[in-house]
C-alpha cells in the first residue's frame, strides 16, 4: 500500500487541534462525515453517524457547544471522532493526552482502548510520561533510541528485559520510565528478535482484538479517492465556511457596520465637492480604503489553511473545491458590504445623479473589494504567519496606490518600474471612476475649469480631462474586464499556492 492510500484508510489526530472553533461540535462530526463519507452528501447520514460518533465519544452534553467553549479534552475528542467519521482500520494520535489533566488523560486512553477493541481497530499513539493506569491500558509498547527500535512488545516483557541485563526495578516507578532511563542497555541482537516475533505471533493468536499484520483496505477506499464530485464538494465547504464566516463578528457584523460608518463619514466630509481636486482625491482614498481594509481577513484564511492542510492530506476534498466555495461565499458578502459603503457615500458627496451612474460606481466598489479579498487569500496561501502576511500586504498595497498614476502620471514612470503600473490594483479603479464621473454626453457639457473664474469661458470639460489623462469612454468597460482578470488570476495563484503547500507538507 502507497503513502497517499495509507493516508485515505487511516486517520491522523496532531496533538494542535485543527479545528473550527466557529463550529458547534455536532457540526464538525457532521461536515466531516459529509466530506469524507459516500452516503454523506445527505444531511440524514452524516448526521445519524455524527450523533453515533457523539454517542461513543461521550459528546452529546456539549453537542450544540461552540468547540472554542468546550473544555480540552471534549476538544481532543472531538479531534478523534473528525478522523473516525469514516471508520479508518487505523487511527494515529500524536500526544492525544498532552495538555490534559489525569482524569481525562485517563478518560481518552481508555476510551480509545475500548474502541480498538470493540471496532478492531488498530490505535497508535505517542505518549508522554503516562501513569500507571494508563500504561495497563497499553497492548504493546515500542522503544526508540538513536533511529533504531530498542524495543517492541508488553510492559511485563520490558520487565523481564531490563531484569535480564541485570537492572533492578526500584519501588514507586513504573517499568517504562526506568527502561527511558537505562535505554541504552536495550540493544536488540538476534535473540530479541527472535523473543520479539514470538511474542508478537502468540499475542495475535490469543487476542481476537488485535489486528491482523496485513492491513485490509476496504473496497470503498480502493474505489475513486474522493467521496463527492467537485460540485458537492465546493457546496458543502461554501456551508461550513458560511456558518464560520458569519460566527466570526470582526469578520461580518464589524465589516458591515465599518462599510456604513465609513460611507457615512467620508461623504459628511466630501459633503457636496464639486471642484476637480477634491473629487480626484476622494476616488483615491475610497480606494486606499477599499483595498486596505479586506486585510482583516488574512487572519480567518491562516485559521482555515491548518484546517485544510489536515483535511486535503486525509483526501477529504479537492484544493480547488475549497478556492471555488471560499470565493463563492464571499461574492454575496462583499456585495452586501459595497452596496452599504456606496449609498451613503455617493449620494452625500453629490456625483453624477444617475442611478445608471451609482450602479457602475457599485459594481466598481464591489471588484475592489473582490480583488483586495482575492489578493490577501493569495497571499494567505503563501506567507508563514499573520505578522510576515500583513506586512507584505501592507508594502504590496503601498506600492500599488504609488505606481497608480495618481500621484506620478502614467507615461512619466521611469520604464523599468511600468510594470508596476499596469500590475497596479489602483490603477483600473482609478480610471473607471473618473470616467464614469466625467465620461460620455454629461461629462462633456460639465466644466471643470472656466477663465477668468465663474462665468467665464470653459477650458476643460469632462472630454478634455479624459483626454488629458490618457483616458478614454471604451475604458468603462475594459477596466471592469481587468479587474475581473485580478480576482481570477489571484484565487487561481491561491489554488496554485496552496496545491504546493499542502504536497509539500504531506508527500
Amino acid at each position: 500500500m502507497d503513502a497517499a492510500m495509507f493516508r485515505r484508510v487511516s486517520g491522523h489526530v496532531p496533538q494542535d487541534d485543527a479545528l473550527l472553533p466557529g463550529l458547534t461540535v455536532e457540526e464538525s462530526l457532521v461536515y466531516s462525515a459529509r466530506l469524507r463519507l459516500r452516503s454523506g452528501g445527505t444531511s440524514s447520514g452524516a448526521e445519524d453517524r455524527a450523533r453515533e460518533l457523539m454517542a461513543e465519544l461521550g459528546l452529546g452534553h456539549v453537542a450544540a457547544s461552540r468547540v472554542a467553549d468546550v473544555s480540552g479534552g471534549e476538544r481532543r475528542r472531538v479531534s478523534i471522532g473528525v478522523e473516525l467519521v469514516h471508520d479508518p482500520a487505523v487511527l494515529l494520535l500524536d500526544e492525544p493526552t498532552s495538555g490534559l489533566d489525569s482524569g481525562s488523560a485517563l478518560h481518552i486512553v481508555k476510551m480509545l482502548r475500548d474502541m480498538a477493541a470493540a471496532h478492531a481497530k488498530t490505535v497508535v499513539l505517542t505518549i508522554h510520561q503516562p501513569g500507571f493506569r494508563i500504561l495497563e491500558l497499553i497492548d504493546r509498547v515500542v522503544l526508540l533510541a538513536d533511529g533504531a527500535v530498542r524495543h517492541h512488545g508488553s510492559l511485563d516483557f520490558l520487565h523481564s528485559r531490563l531484569v535480564a541485563t541485570g537492572h533492578a526495578l526500584p519501588a514507586h516507578v513504573n517499568v517504562l520510565e526506568y527502561a527511558m532511563e537505562t535505554i541504552d542497555s536495550l540493544k536488540p541482537d538476534v535473540a530479541v528478535a527472535t523473543a520479539v516475533t514470538a511474542i508478537t505471533a502468540a499475542s495475535s493468536a490469543n487476542r481476537d482484538d488485535d489486528v491482523a499484520p496485513v492491513l485490509t483496505v476496504p473496497s470503498s477506499a480502493r474505489r475513486a479517492g474522493y467521496a463527492n464530485s467537485p460540485a458537492a464538494e465546493a457546496r458543502i465547504l461554501a456551508g461550513r465556511f458560511a456558518k464560520t464566516m458569519l460566527r466570526t463578528p470582526q469578520l461580518f457584523a464589524a465589516r458591515m457596520a465599518q462599510s456604513v460608518l465609513a460611507g457615512a463619514f467620508l461623504g459628511s466630509i466630501f459633503l457636496g465637492t464639486t471642484d476637480l481636486q477634491s473629487r480626484l482625491g476622494f476616488f483615491a482614498f475610497t480606494l486606499t480604503y477599499l483595498l486596505s481594509s479586506t486585510t482583516e481577513a488574512l487572519p480567518v484564511f491562516l485559521q482555515e489553511r491548518r484546517t485544510l492542510e489536515r483535511e486535503i492530506s486525509r483526501g477529504a476534498y479537492r484544493v480547488s473545491s475549497y478556492v471555488a466555495s471560499n470565493a463563492g461565499v464571499f461574492l454575496p458578502f462583499l456585495l452586501a458590504a459595497a452596496v452599504l459603503y456606496a449609498a451613503p457615500v455617493y449620494w452625500l458627496v453629490g456625483l453624477a445623479r444617475e442611478p445608471a451612474a451609482f450602479a457602475y460606481f457599485v459594481l466598481v466598489v464591489w471588484l475592489v473589494m473582490l480583488t483586495a479579498n482575492s489578493f490577501v487569500a493569495c497571499l494567505g496561501a503563501l506567507v508563514p504567519n499573520y505578522i510576515v502576511g500583513n506586512s507584505v500586504v501592507a508594502g504590496l498595497i503601498g506600492c500599488f496606490f504609488l505606481f497608480s498614476g495618481y500621484f506620478v502620471a502614467g507615461k512619466n514612470i521611469p520604464r523599468y518600474w511600468v510594470f508596476m503600473h499596469y500590475a497596479s490594483l489602483f490603477k483600473y479603479p482609478f480610471e473607471a471612476l473618473v470616467v464614469n464621473e466625467y465620461g460620455g454626453a454629461r461629462g462633456a457639457r460639465e466644466c471643470l475649469a472656466s477663465a477668468g473664474g465663474a462665468g467665464g469661458l470653459c477650458v476643460l470639460d469632462g472630454a478634455g480631462l479624459l483626454r488629458q489623462q490618457g483616458m478614454r469612454e471604451g475604458m468603462r468597460w475594459s477596466n471592469l474586464g481587468v479587474m475581473l482578470g485580478f480576482v481570477v488570476g489571484y484565487r487561481v495563484l491561491c489554488f496554485v499556492f496552496l496545491s504546493f503547500r499542502c504536497h509539500r507538507t504531506w508527500r
